[in-house]
């Protein structure tokens, strides 16, 4: 089928079965058993298909997912992971994730939808996500307002392209916490309150405010101020 495979799995017995089944399938497969060597990979080249596990060392598959997609990757994503919650589900489609599959799985209904995923027309690449003045290439990771560049730490890039693409929410600290730092928020740690500052900052650099703080319940990206 010459359909090119990457597989990010640290667990070498499922990532033999999974090599092996789908190079026995006619698929092209590299595996990488770390989050660091499965995003080098995915920014290496294109893929037909990535199947991407949850608990990974280092990065985890969460976090790989989020990088990769904010950094403009497109390719079609399927989350091969123990975590079955709903919860969990909802969190990686939101990421970015194309498919979910739980685990123990059955080799057909892998092979099944990676051949699904393979079918889907392309994401659309260097995607530009725009908010009033205020746009962020996803895939040159820029952000510019009238204009001009906006000279962002890697955090606060991350950070504005989630306000970005959440415009006019109400957004708690726990969570932009959850979404750009991949943690938990202790509600001890003034690390969000500091990015956002010296966001804010760059931003009304170049115009009027657009970051306004909800007293007790977090932030809101827009062009005006509202009630609570």
């Amino acid at each position: 089928m010459g359909l090119r495979i990457l597989l990010i799995e640290d667990e070498p017995g499922i990532a033999d079965f999974v090599v092996r089944g789908l190079r026995e399938e006619g698929f092209t497969v590299e595996h990488a058993a770390n989050g660091n060597s499965g995003l080098h990979a995915l920014k290496a080249a294109p893929w037909d298909a990535i199947l991407l596990d949850w608990w990974l060392p280092g990065l985890d598959g969460l976090a790989v997912l989020k990088r990769y997609r904010a950094g403009g990757g497109a390719d079609p994503i399927l989350f091969l992971t123990a975590r079955d919650a709903v919860s969990d589900r909802v969190r990686g489609l939101d990421a970015g994730a194309d498919d979910y599959l739980c685990k123990p799985f059955a080799f057909e209904e892998l092979l099944a939808r990676v051949r699904a995923l393979a079918r889907r027309p392309p994401r659309a690449q260097g995607t530009t996500v725009t908010v009033a003045d205020v746009s962020a290439d996803l895939a040159s990771q820029r952000a510019t307002r009238r204009g001009r560049r906006l000279e962002l730490t890697a955090r606060e890039y991350t950070l504005l392209v989630y306000f970005l693409r959440h415009p006019d929410e109400v957004l708690s600290r726990t969570r932009i916490y959850a979404a750009v730092w991949d943690e938990r928020f202790d509600g001890l740690s003034n690390t969000l309150e500091v990015h956002v500052k010296e966001l804010r900052r760059k931003l009304e650099a170049h115009g009027p405010r657009l970051i306004w703080t909800l007293r007790g319940r977090g932030y809101r990206f827009g062009v005006e101020e509202t009630g609570p």
